[in-house]
């Protein structure tokens, strides 16, 4: 009953009308900045480093701000996403995410400067996200309400729980653990991290993130290295199958190209507004700068992480094709079915022998850490725009005393609930999480992405002022 539920529900938000958008605001924003993504590729990297605008009590560094949103880019999406991508959108589902990142990058950017641009002072720094803007810049309040509790649901209980069960199958694929030790596990790490805040969230992540991206690459280096006969006919076979031009995936190639998307902005979240809501708590002295250095985490995440998978998988034939039934169209490796985890440990192990295993469920632990890591800030944040003072109401010290107690409290049950969410995630089977992440993806990103396309002249006008002193 679930199941059905959760997949009619899934198909009506994820219409191919929210796919189209998705790459028009892409496609609109690249023309109207000309390109950003690609004139200011070295001013993106050098904004990751720039120095902050003060003395930073009032926010984090805008390193520390694409740590923590690269940390919720990189995460299953980036394993198990690319390799179920593969399984129902065969290797042309790699193109539709290269597309897709690449001028998601310009929407990351649009969506990053508009939340340094409208957001709002909280007792732990700045906050501010998809919500501010939407309320400020457009003057709807009830909208901006609707995006923020919507953030919490799905970022806090939806994808989360798609983060806990790519653990757990990990886990038990490779350690025998049961999901429910797994979960308890997870959640157990996770507490000591989220209840010391913003501070404690950033320090962790820019820690943890760098070093899991370099450790997953070199990996992904040794294996390609020992199958690189097979990598011309992995590119070719990614160009043509992405439009069709296979007898195979002719058949799937509606299949292909919603897979390549969807999976693609599940990674990336460009146009879903969790990146926006962390630059916003970023302390730098210009928008445009954190909007540009959040758009290049789009491409670490998509063009860097995500192609090191496909790449392992495809060079290594260790995957199967699967039409919308569950029936295998190409059997690679038919022992594996439709194990999407076990595409990738396989990678590994064709060339570091009983290596793959141990080592995806160790990367898929930092992943996952980091991803639900940056998940909570996002709700966090979601909060305390909810409980949030209004710009100059009158002082009411009862009132404000009301409003700081229901913010803990509704903070407190949050964390409750994201931290059940991932034992629940580590239970459940993989099918019905997959779609509830996409649910959680979908209806944020209508929101914004709405939002963006109405609100970008503004962001493009920021741009133009940075990039007169750049």
């Amino acid at each position: 009953m679930l199941s059905k539920a959760v997949s009619f529900i899934n198909d009506i938000i994820w219409s191919p009308a929210l796919v189209v958008l998705l790459i028009f605001a892409g496609v609109y924003f690249s023309f109207r900045s000309r390109f950003v993504q690609v004139r200011r590729l070295g001013l993106m990297v050098r904004s990751l480093f720039a120095e902050s605008a003060g003395d930073r009590k009032n926010g984090i560094s805008s390193f520390e701000a694409f740590c923590i949103a690269l940390s919720g880019r990189v995460g299953t999406g980036n394993i198990i996403g690319v390799a179920t991508a593969i399984a129902l959108g065969g290797p042309g589902a790699i193109f539709w995410m290269w597309l897709i990142a690449f001028f998601g990058a310009s929407t990351a950017f649009v969506e990053s400067t508009l939340a340094q641009r409208y957001r709002f002072k909280h007792e732990t720094g700045y906050r501010g996200g998809p919500a501010m803007y939407i309320e400020k810049a457009q003057g709807q309040r009830w909208l901006g309400i609707l995006f923020a509790i919507l953030s919490i649901i799905g970022y806090g209980l939806f994808l989360t729980t798609v983060q806990a069960n790519g653990v757990s199958s990990a886990m038990a694929n490779t350690f025998r653990i049961s999901p429910l030790v797994s979960g308890l596990a997870l959640a157990g790490l996770l507490a000591l991290v989220v209840i010391g805040g913003i501070k404690s969230i950033a320090k962790v992540a820019s820690v943890i993130t760098p070093f899991m991206a370099a450790g997953y690459i070199i990996i992904t280096i040794i294996v390609l290295v020992s199958h690189s006969d097979a990598i011309p006919g992995v590119l070719k076979a990614i160009v043509t199958q992405a439009f069709g031009i296979n007898p195979v995936c002719g058949g799937i190639l509606g299949s292909t190209i919603m897979m390549g998307v969807k999976r693609g902005i599940f990674s990336n979240e460009a146009g879903q507004g969790g990146g926006a809501i962390v630059s916003a708590s970023a302390d730098v002295p210009h928008p445009a700068r954190q909007g540009l250095a959040q758009a290049f985490s789009v491409y670490v995440d998509t063009l860097l992480v995500c192609t090191a998978t496909a790449l392992m998988i495809l060079c290594s034939g260790t995957y199967n094709i699967l039409d919308g039934e569950g029936n295998i169209l190409v059997a690679n490796a038919p022992e594996l079915g439709a194990n999407y985890v076990g595409f990738t440990q396989a990678a590994v192990d064709s060339v570091l022998h009983g290596f793959g295993g141990t080592f995806v469920s160790i990367a898929l632990i930092f992943f996952v850490f980091s991803t639900v890591m940056a998940y909570y800030f996002y709700g966090e944040s979601s909060i305390f725009y909810l409980f949030r003072k209004k710009e100059g109401a009158p002082a009411d010290p009862l009132r404000d005393k009301r409003r700081a107690r229901g913010e803990r409290i509704v903070l407190w049950l949050f964390r409750f609930g994201l931290l059940s969410a991932v034992i629940f995630g580590a239970l459940r089977e993989a099918d019905v999480i997959w779609q509830l992440g996409d649910i959680g993806v979908g209806l944020t990103a209508w929101i914004n992405v709405i939002a963006l396309i109405l609100l970008c002249p503004i962001a493009f006008k920021d741009l133009k002022d940075y990039e007169k002193s750049h």
